[in-house]
């Protein structure tokens, strides 16, 4: 792998391009460089090395016996070039022109980790964790406890400083504060599914509440749309009478309102 290193040097050829080239973040290719031989890389990226160097293997003796002069660099330079061109399609794709330089960094690196994970580090859980991430973010902007969740897990691996606040400093101190005793008692033994059968129970009762009321509430602008689209005589909402289907589902909420105003009466 020194013999790797030292051509990849000579190329001129940084770790982020590299790791562009083979579509995979800048951590895994420190990873990759640390390993002991090429024989212990994904097959598939061994592969694109290969064809970018222009080498049938990837033993010692190869690698070092490679001549580096103009022509073979230009070469090497013009694969690399084409690969990233190709993949920075992706960029249109996301439309990540529009962002930030430090925003297009991070969902480059966000996309090559799950592509990552799903490839190269695949297990059972995998669907799973991104899926519920997933389902974090979609949710980020109506529970903004996700946000500090989130924070607290990037201070206690090391990502962010303790003393970091990008949020509501005082609602993320508490909570912060909360999961860590949570988790205290969680790692050290001090919390046992025995001791805890009631309050997981009034937690799936919670959520089973919180369902049923989003069931009703959807059941109720159901039966309101159909009201509303057969008293004005149409079949369904359109472009054309969405405003007037909305203002007399409006007036009919308005009606149930009064009527039962009244009988409260």
């Amino acid at each position: 792998m020194e013999n790797l290193n030292n051509l990849l040097q000579e190329l001129g050829i940084s770790k982020v391009k590299l790791a562009k080239y083979l579509g995979v973040s800048r951590q895994m290719i420190y990873n990759y460089l640390e390993l002991e031989s090429l024989n212990k890389w994904p097959k598939e990226k061994k592969i694109q090395l290969f064809k970018l160097l222009d080498i049938e293997n990837g033993d010692d003796d190869t690698i070092k016996n490679v001549k580096v002069n103009a022509e073979y660099l230009e070469n090497v330079e013009a694969r690399l070039n084409q690969s990233i061109k190709s993949s920075s399609s992706q960029d249109t794709y996301f439309n990540l022109k529009d962002l930030q330089k430090d925003e297009q960094v991070l969902v480059n690196d966000l996309i090559n980790l799950i592509k990552e994970k799903f490839t190269e580090e695949k297990n059972k859980d995998t669907y799973y964790e991104f899926l519920y991430l997933y389902h974090a973010l979609q949710s980020i902007d109506s529970i903004p406890e996700i946000k500090y969740i989130l924070a607290y897990l990037s201070k206690t691996t090391g990502f962010s400083d303790p003393m970091e606040f990008k949020f509501d400093e005082t609602a993320q101190f508490i909570l912060e504060s909360i999961v860590f005793t949570a988790m205290n008692l969680y790692n050290n033994g001090g919390a046992q599914k025995s001791k805890l059968i009631s309050a997981h129970e009034r937690f799936v009762k919670e959520i089973e509440n919180n369902k049923e009321e989003v069931l009703s509430r959807t059941e109720k602008i159901t039966i309101e749309k159909i009201q509303a689209l057969r008293e004005l005589g149409y079949d369904k909402i359109t472009t054309e009478n969405a405003q007037e289907v909305i203002a007399k589902i409006a007036e009919i909420q308005s009606r149930k309102v009064i009527m039962g105003d009244k009988k409260g009466e």
